[in-house]
């Protein structure tokens, strides 16, 4: 990706190396750091992200603020083909739209300009306020994955999937970005 996304709120661009402490800070914040994996050294954490060869990794900027990161990778196989999607926000924007419309802005770019016709994400089971938020793009139940990933508890927990075909994507007006749905613990 060459030029940064512009959504309605949000400006998605490459992630940098001078990104990475703001985004370990984030990451850092107990309402993230509950659900996004990555261990105690967040700064390798977010480095290895940011290297990881088949994922691309985009900055969240709000207001010209690094406010979060949302990433995406892709199954190429001809008859297999989609992409995936991540996200994690500073809890200071929860409930302003924020997680709505660069989820929203991504898969418009994963449907428009690199031709996937089908997009997934993963978010824990019971996290009600991403599932709301993905649901508000057009991103729909699959089915529940059980002990799908090891929490921080060391226990297993429960995640669904939810996937998105291009004609489920919403364009949505911005008022139906800022009705809470993005609040707590957005991770996909």
């Amino acid at each position: 990706m060459e030029k940064p996304l512009k959504g309605a709120l949000v400006v998605l661009r490459p992630a940098v190396p001078d990104d990475i402490p703001a985004l370990a800070a984030i990451r850092a914040t107990p309402e993230v750091h509950a659900t996004w994996r990555g261990g105690d050294d967040l700064i390798l954490a977010v480095t290895e992200d940011l290297d990881e060869p088949d994922v691309t990794s985009l900055v969240i900027e709000l207001d010209g603020a690094t406010v979060g990161a949302v990433q995406f990778g892709s199954e190429e196989d001809a008859d297999y083909r989609h992409a995936n999607v991540d996200i994690y926000l500073d809890p200071a924007v929860h409930g302003r739209g924020v997680g709505t419309d660069a989820v929203r802005t991504l898969v418009r770019h994963l449907i428009d300009d690199l031709g996937h016709h089908r997009v997934v994400i993963d978010p824990a089971a019971d996290n009600t306020a991403a599932i709301r938020c993905y649901g508000k793009v057009g991103f729909r139940p699959v089915g529940i994955m059980r002990e799908y990933e090891r929490g921080a508890d060391g226990t297993w927990h429960d995640g669904l999937l939810m996937d998105l075909l291009a004609g489920d994507l919403t364009t949505g007006p911005i008022s139906d970005l800022t009705d809470g749905a993005d609040t707590i613990g957005i991770t996909g």
